[in-house]
């Protein structure tokens, strides 16, 4: 890859990263605005003018949401036939770097142990990169995630038994939000991931709370069980921002894999009311398609 070249990929996804920390996704901004507009409590009500203005000056000073601009995490399904394929992970780390300068974006990322911070959201495993090969495409499909400290804290995964069945994993969820959910600033994103063991549902819940709000699950039983632990979540009221409201979650998202019958994983990721997030669809050519923020971008 030539100097040029490499340093236009670089940009586009450093543009990129900067943006969702300034912009929310269009689903989540939308969820908080409809949430915001059937709020009858006077504190929620408050609370929400409160969210709602921190966008707006957002946008207006093109600073980012929140301080806690979290731990950058990248997605990439790559094509095969993607032409930068060797070349993503250092073009992802320099992107993060260039965007933390940038932005800026708070230095977050301290090394493991050590707690020496690295100055540029840059380190060991940081940012952190999950790669999809995706056979015959000569696209790169790239989602952002920003893994702040409150919204991280609620995360979980544990093997069930199977017996347990739905309702362990209704009771299971219930109690880490119950328990922790007012740390990570509600109303919360919810990822929920179903799978063998605790490393899968833990990475499946992640790609949950990755998949735009409003969408469900291809299988009739998990989407089902979507309705049902949002309309159960809801009910606790502790949203916005711990103060009590009508409601506690803007989306619950549940990625499912076929499991050993001899044990039921389940994890949890919750993202904040700034869950900062984003997709884009980078082609051969390095032109590109921001799939996440088009209503953002419209009317930044």
């Amino acid at each position: 890859m030539d100097t040029l070249r490499r340093q236009e990929f670089v940009k586009v996804v450093k543009d990129f990263t900067s943006m969702a920390s300034i912009y929310l996704s269009d689903d989540v901004e939308a969820a908080i605005r409809d949430i915001a507009a059937r709020e009858n409590i006077p504190m929620a009500r408050t609370m929400y003018d409160c969210i709602l203005q921190d966008l707006s000056l957002a946008r207006e000073m093109k600073r980012p949401i929140c301080q806690d601009t979290g731990v950058i995490q990248y997605f990439a399904d790559v094509g095969t036939g993607f032409p930068y394929l060797d070349d993503i992970g250092e073009v992802l780390r320099d992107a993060a770097v260039a965007a933390t300068l940038e932005t800026p974006l708070r230095p977050n990322v301290v090394e493991p142990l050590g707690e020496h911070n690295t100055g540029n959201n840059a380190g060991y495993g940081a940012p952190y990169i999950e790669y999809d090969l995706v056979p015959g495409s000569t696209d790169l499909r790239l989602r952002m995630y920003m893994a702040g400290g409150g919204c991280s804290l609620p995360g979980r995964s544990k093997v069930l038994m199977p017996l347990e069945g739905v309702k362990g994993i209704k009771d299971f969820v219930y109690r880490t939000i119950v328990d922790w959910g007012v740390n990570a600033c509600p109303p919360l994103c919810i990822g929920i991931g179903l799978g063998t063991c605790a490393a899968t549902s833990a990475m499946l819940s992640k790609k949950a709370l990755l998949r735009p709000i409003g969408t469900h699950s291809e299988y009739p039983e998990v989407a089902k069980l979507e309705d049902e632990l949002k309309e159960g979540l809801n009910s606790l009221g502790i949203a916005p921002l711990g103060f009590g409201g009508s409601n506690s979650v803007l989306s619950v998202n549940i990625e499912a894999a076929a499991h050993h019958p001899a044990t039921l994983g389940v994890g949890i990721t919750t993202g904040c009311w700034a869950t900062r997030k984003g997709e884009i669809v980078i082609h051969k050519d390095l032109s590109y398609e921001i799939i996440s923020h088009a209503h953002a971008l419209e009317n930044c």
